[in-house]
C-alpha cells in the first residue's frame, strides 16, 4: 500500500480547495536526508513517502488531519527540539500514563512529531515503543496529561483514512 496524495488533492481541489492551496510542496531530498540526520534515525519510507507529498501545511486552513495539522520537516525539527529540551528537566516524566506498547516517557527522542493541534499536544511516529508496541506505530503526545496512547500501529494505515 503506498499514499495516494493525487487522489487527495484531486479530492481537495474539488471539495476543499483552501486546505489544498495550504499544502506545501513535496519535501525534497536534502530535506529529508537533514530531518533524519538531525533526529539521528532512519524513518519509515511510509512516512518518508507522506512527506514526499506535501512537506506538512502552512497552517492558514483547516488542519488536514482532522483537529491536527501535518508539520512540515522544519516544523517537525522544532517540534522535537522543543520536547528534547523539555525533557532534560528535571521531574519532567512524573505522571507518565502509558498504554501498552509505549514507553514510560513525558517525551522520548524516539518520538517524532508529525502533526499538532496547536495547543501543544502532538501525534508522534514512536520509532522506541516499549515490549509490546510495534516500531513506527502512532501515539498521542499531550503537554499537560500524561497519557501516551497508540493511535494506530502502523503509520500508514492510519495516515491513509484521511485519503
Amino acid at each position: 500500500m503506498t499514499l495516494a496524495w493525487p487522489q487527495l488533492d484531486a479530492s481537495l481541489r474539488a471539495h476543499r480547495p483552501a486546505l489544498l492551496a495550504d499544502l506545501n510542496p513535496p519535501a525534497s531530498a536534502k530535506t529529508l536526508q537533514h530531518l533524519q540526520s538531525t533526529l539521528g534515525v532512519s524513518l519509515p519510507e511510509a512516512f518518508l513517502d507522506a512527506l514526499r507529498g506535501h512537506d506538512g501545511q502552512r497552517g492558514n486552513s483547516e488542519p488536514l488531519l482532522n483537529s491536527f495539522r501535518w508539520l512540515s520537516c522544519a516544523r517537525i525539527l522544532d517540534a522535537w527540539h522543543f520536547w528534547k529540551q523539555q525533557s532534560a528537566s528535571t521531574g519532567f516524566n512524573k505522571g507518565v500514563e502509558p498504554g501498552p506498547g509505549v514507553q514510560a516517557y513525558w517525551w522520548h527522542p524516539g518520538w517524532i512529531p508529525f502533526a499538532s493541534n496547536g495547543s501543544g499536544d502532538y501525534l508522534c511516529l514512536d520509532l522506541a515503543p516499549a515490549t509490546a508496541g510495534v516500531p513506527g506505530q502512532v501515539i498521542t503526545v499531550w503537554h499537560d496529561d500524561g497519557a501516551r496512547r497508540i493511535v494506530d500501529v502502523h503509520f500508514l494505515a492510519w495516515f491513509s483514512r484521511f485519503f
